[in-house]
């Protein structure tokens, strides 16, 4: 048994270092939440509406908290040693079930176990098992123990208000009432953890490994990217056995020309810059509320604004697989045009919250192309469907490069930082590798 910050620590659990980075199984966690994304937006397709909408950012925002979870968890435990990938396997599964059955988190199907139960029931065992590992950690030490209570609070009460969603009679009240009500308990539960992350500021949590927190939240934006580029792939053709064309094709380009621009305007400078803030911050509570509000918080608009624009992609090039559709295809449907330009609206949104509250710097060309998106929406709710998005790659391409040469001097200094670290720990690496391997 050993001991680190006041924490004993068994042989079954190591404890994480500052310089710790993603080991491999957190990306096999991952894997669960890029089949969790995609549901998502089956999800919502299922229902183009603004209740469908209203459900699958519920279930998001839920899905978000279990995944900061295995974050925070990954941050002060080495996940791939003694018995914690045995623990982790086991929440995967868990995890996997609960991704399942997110099609059938708000209704139960005749014919099979109770969707609604079945989603809640495993949600409970993945944040127990969460809370549970911290409770193992912190066993020894009576002061985080009662800090570690805290933390188990909100756990509770929301899978309680879950499982008491699930459970309501169906013929209680008319289905109106039924379906107010049932979202007032997740609403709620939903309030309860983030509000409770808000109140505790972090409370019986110290930031390990910053270069380890910053990576985990990098990859699950480029996760959330990907299920843009496989809505793209699932549209057209190789689930519908509906012709390729070339304006299927146009709208693939187009679509991952917006991909890639969004990609450019997180990872190419920002992403950088918020990590470096991070370690340079040295004092603790400082450190966890950065931690918290621009990872834990500001991220999470950020995988949304991406899965609504993959959401608003997939009917788009549904319609322009079809053969019976214009060449230029149809003016968008509202709904699709709210999610296409809504999605990229709010991802920009959290990139100007994220550089505002990182770096304490204005993004003013991203500011206005988001208003630009929104002026844009009247207009290209009347064009067809290619032309609209190729509007809207445009515009982001643009604001992509506009934002880039505003960013010229932070960027140079970035860059430089982070490739003298890369190479400094490449060097490092090299000569450990040469004494012992």
């Amino acid at each position: 048994m050993g001991s680190a910050g006041g924490v004993r620590w068994s042989r079954g659990i190591r404890p994480s270092a500052p310089g710790s980075r993603t080991t491999r199984l957190e990306l096999f966690y991952d894997l669960v939440f890029v089949f969790a994304f995609l549901n998502v937006t089956t999800l919502t397709a299922a229902s183009p509406n603004v209740g469908g909408l209203v459900r699958c950012l519920l279930v998001l925002a839920l899905l978000w908290w279990c995944w900061t979870g295995f974050a925070a968890f990954g941050n002060v435990v080495r996940t791939d040693q003694g018995i914690v990938p045995v623990v982790g396997f086991a929440t995967t599964a868990a995890a996997f079930v609960f991704a399942l059955s997110i099609p059938q988190a708000f209704r139960d199907e005749p014919g099979g176990l109770n969707g609604p139960l079945v989603f809640a029931v495993c949600y409970l065992l993945v944040r127990a098992s969460q809370v549970g590992i911290f409770g193992w950690v912190v066993r020894g030490d009576p002061q985080l123990r009662r800090r570690w209570l805290l933390l188990a609070v909100p756990a509770l009460i929301t899978t309680g208000l879950i499982i008491s969603a699930a459970l309501l009679p169906l013929r209680l009240f008319d289905v109106p009432i039924m379906i107010s009500i049932y979202l007032a308990l997740w609403l709620v539960a939903i309030a309860v953890e983030y509000g409770f992350g808000l109140a505790l500021g972090g409370s019986g949590w110290t930031l390990v490994s910053a270069g380890h927190w910053a990576e985990r939240h990098a990859l699950i934006v480029l996760v959330a990217l990907g299920e843009s580029i496989i809505s793209l792939g699932l549209g057209p053709g190789f689930i519908s056995g509906l012709p390729l064309t070339w304006s299927v094709i146009a709208a693939a380009v187009m679509g991952v020309a917006v991909v890639a621009a969004l990609w450019w305007a997180y990872f190419d400078t920002l992403a950088l810059a918020l990590e470096q803030r991070l370690h340079r911050t040295r004092d603790p509570a400082t450190r966890r509320a950065l931690a918290r509000n621009a990872y834990t918080y500001l991220h999470l608009p950020l995988v949304a604004g991406t899965i609504l624009f993959a959401l608003g992609l997939k009917g788009l090039l549904d319609e322009a697989a079809d053969p019976s559709t214009p060449a230029w295809g149809l003016p968008l449907p509202g709904f699709d045009l709210l999610v296409l330009h809504g999605g990229v609206a709010l991802y920009l949104l959290a990139l100007v919250a994220l550089g505002w509250r990182g770096l304490g710097r204005p993004r003013w060309p991203t500011t206005v192309a988001v208003g630009l998106l929104l002026v844009l929406v009247p207009v290209a709710a009347r064009l067809p469907e290619l032309v609209a998005l190729g509007l809207l790659s445009l515009l982001v391409l643009a604001l992509t490069a506009v934002q880039t040469m505003a960013d010229a001097p932070l960027r140079r200094q970035v860059r430089e930082v982070a490739l003298t670290e890369q190479l400094a720990a490449e060097a490092d690496q090299t000569h450990w590798r040469g004494e012992h391997l």
